[in-house]
């Protein structure tokens, strides 16, 4: 059996082997990366590091990137601030 027979025998399935797609009104099991507020969380905690580095963290070696933190700050705030009201509001709807 060559490895193209191998193929052709792997695509073709019996219909006991077919893969469970989800029926009309079915919904897909949620994962932490469906909720509404997984981006505004993960942008605002880089936005703290950012913060953090730019503004409090007195290293002689992170004097260097100062600027690009403090700019990286600004940027990761507006951004969770973007993304995170919408995403309030569609918790908070999912919630009701």
């Amino acid at each position: 059996m060559s490895i193209e027979d191998n193929k052709d025998a792997s695509a073709t399935t019996s219909p006991d082997q077919a893969p469970e797609t989800p029926q009309d009104g079915e919904e897909h099991a949620p994962t932490p990366f469906d909720h509404p507020l997984f981006l505004p969380v993960l942008l605002g905690g880089l936005a703290l590091w950012f913060g953090y580095d730019g503004w409090l963290n007195a290293a002689e070696e992170m004097q260097e990137h100062r600027t690009f933190n403090r700019y990286g700050f600004g940027l990761l705030i507006c951004l969770t601030i973007y993304f995170g009201i919408p995403g309030f509001k569609e918790w908070k709807q999912d919630r009701d």
